[in-house]
């Protein structure tokens, strides 16, 4: 009874998705209940964390008593914190949908362990504090993202989760061998001691191993090969599930480091943002090309990522201390609306029967509130206010210009323009009604699944009506209760 009254919200974090995943494969008849209720347990802990969390600003639990570097602690701030609810919040919606949305036996049996391992995962990169361990982690997600990529049993998702798994070990690879040198440098992995660490030649190639590893994670073009046969042919739950948070843990572990471990160089900083252009650039092009629904806000995923990027790299390596808020910001942003986005894409595909765009006009039916949620989540992507990814945007291009890199307000103002244009190819099928093969259908009412992707979309404009106390809330502690 003492060891259970002393349970903190991190530990439950961390532990409550693990026992809820093995109890989830082994009851699979009850897995439904125990996922709904494992994730409703998982937002409560980070509700309580974060309530202890605007109090003291940090929190550092070591496991077992042992303190780093022997031992593992786990460790929130206003970051950590606001990653997890946006894994907990998402997740949750997503489980609510996937009640409707997986109507088939088998994909229900499976879905709620892999999704409640994924969640493991993520918790675990969030509260981590030591290299090593954020290895293990997303191995973890990337262990249960691969599974739900080929929930769906189709030949098409088979291939690419393939293709996601050999991109994953690869990128692991990388990051295990950064940690190896990490390691041999300093004898420890947390990140207190790579803060206090002399920069030399030996820390700098570790990262950029770690880093490269990350980037293909992160799915960064030109490694941007596998994500968008991976995110397109997964269920939907599943595409909201790898788009709005797998990816986020990368580019969360790329953040941190980054601050621990500065990059060395202002000319790795100008050559990420210009990969970042790259991807804004070459996944809005291929976005206007995709056939199928969810392709296109699959390569919209890609150019999004890219746009994170710039926003890191938005005033060069001296403003890198205030950048990572316009990207988390952006990442917050994306997380949601592109949750929301996949999932009422889903619900189109669902209620029309297909997803090849240029026919959606042609079907006599309607899923309004499918529609409307997919363009509500648009908004916020193209940057439109007053939504959390306007914000975003907004913070990214007035940092670029504070600092002179007026070619990173050019790059986003481009890659906007072209938001506008792949997803207007949508709305034209939305609102087109003269090639409409026979009268319009009756409207069939709405579904459960339809509540959570509306939720998400709502979330991702009303939110930027809050971004002061979120980037308030952000700035918790950070990093380790210092400011840089």
């Amino acid at each position: 009874m003492n060891n259970l009254m002393s349970l903190d919200p991190m530990t439950l974090a961390l532990f409550l998705p693990l026992f809820g995943a093995m109890a989830a494969f082994i009851a699979p008849r009850a897995a439904s209940v125990i996922g709904l209720a494992t994730v409703l347990a998982n937002l409560g802990a980070v509700g309580w964390l974060a309530f202890e969390i605007r109090a003291a600003a940090e929190l550092i639990t070591p496991l077992g008593g042992w303190a780093p570097p022997l031992g593992i602690a786990l460790r929130a701030d206003g970051l950590s914190v606001a990653m997890l609810a946006l894994t907990g919040a998402v997740g949750l919606l997503v489980s609510f949908s996937a009640l409707d949305a997986l109507r088939d036996a088998r994909q229900r049996q499976y879905f709620w362990p892999l999704w409640l391992l994924l969640l493991t995962g993520l918790n675990g990169v969030y509260l981590g504090t030591d290299i090593f361990n954020l290895y293990v982690m997303i191995e973890v997600i990337a262990l249960a993202a691969v599974g739900l990529t080929v929930l769906s049993g189709t030949r098409e998702a088979v291939r690419a989760g393939l293709e996601y798994m050999y991109a994953s070990i690869l990128g692991a690879l990388l990051f295990l061998m950064g940690v190896g040198f990490v390691y041999l440098q300093l004898g420890r992995l947390d990140f207190a001691g790579l803060i206090a660490a002399t920069p030399s030649a030996a820390l700098s190639a570790a990262l950029a191993l770690m880093v490269v590893g990350l980037l293909l994670k992160t799915a960064l073009f030109p490694l941007h090969f596998w994500l968008p046969a991976a995110h397109a042919n997964a269920t939907a739950p599943a595409s909201a599930l790898l788009s709005g948070l797998v990816v986020k843990a990368a580019l969360y572990i790329f953040l941190r480091l980054s601050t621990y471990m500065p990059l060395p160089d202002e000319i790795l900083v100008t050559l990420l943002g210009a990969l970042g252009a790259g991807a804004l650039l070459w996944g809005s092009v291929q976005a206007l090309r995709a056939e199928r629904l969810k392709l296109l806000v699959a390569w919209s995923t890609v150019a999004q990522i890219g746009l994170i990027f710039i926003a890191f790299a938005r005033a060069g390596q001296v403003g890198l201390v205030e950048s990572w808020k316009a990207a988390a910001l952006l990442i917050l942003a994306h997380g949601i609306a592109k949750s929301a986005m996949f999932l009422a894409a889903g619900r189109i595909k669902d209620e029309v029967g297909h997803d090849i765009i240029r026919d959606l006009d042609r079907s006599a039916i309607r899923p309004t509130l499918a529609q409307f949620t997919f363009a509500l989540a648009a908004i916020s992507l193209i940057g439109l206010p007053p939504s959390l990814g306007f914000i975003g945007k907004w913070s990214l291009m007035e940092g670029a210009l504070q600092a002179g890199y007026w070619h990173w307000v050019v790059a986003t103002m481009v890659g906007t323009l072209l938001s506008v244009a792949y997803f207007s190819r949508v709305f034209a099928g939305f609102l087109r009604f003269d090639r409409m093969q026979g009268a319009l259908a009756e409207h069939k009412g709405w579904a459960l699944a339809d509540l959570a992707p509306l939720t998400l979309a709502l979330a991702a404009i009303s939110l930027g009506l809050m971004a002061a106390p979120i980037l308030s809330f952000i700035e918790l502690g950070y990093p380790f209760g210092a400011m840089p």
